[in-house]
């Protein structure tokens, strides 16, 4: 199992009262929900990655369970990963997944490549 997929359904059901998942991709090892074609909530081995405001960063990382992703090696701002053990409470998940679908109004979606076609001759 790459993801707690018990993990996935607790997501999925708190993400479904309020929003239409566009899609659940497999990435980062993982499960990652778009939501409005953005990646919103992700959940890779037994934690969650959540993407949130810049400006919240430095509030919610020092939080029970809390650490910074840096899944690359490099920390990206802007995205946390959140230990599955704290998340004992549909509350305490709530909380962690409305940030990310506070961020998800207004972040920007990712630049799709355009698609490469071959010429004919």
């Amino acid at each position: 199992m790459a993801f707690d997929e018990k993990l996935a359904d607790r997501v999925r059901e708190i993400i479904s009262e309020t929003h239409k998942i566009s899609e659940e991709k497999r990435m980062f090892g993982g499960l990652c929900f778009m939501i409005n074609d953005k990646m919103c909530v992700g959940v890779e081995k037994a934690r969650l990655m959540i993407r949130l405001d810049p400006a919240k960063y430095e509030e919610v990382i020092e939080k029970e369970g809390c650490q910074p992703m840096d899944f690359t090696g490099k920390v990206m701002k802007g995205f946390v990963f959140v230990d599955a053990d704290v998340l004992t409470t549909k509350k305490k998940l709530d909380y962690w997944v409305q940030l990310a679908l506070e961020y998800n109004k207004i972040a920007k979606a990712s630049k799709k490549k355009p698609s490469v076609t071959k010429k004919k001759k």
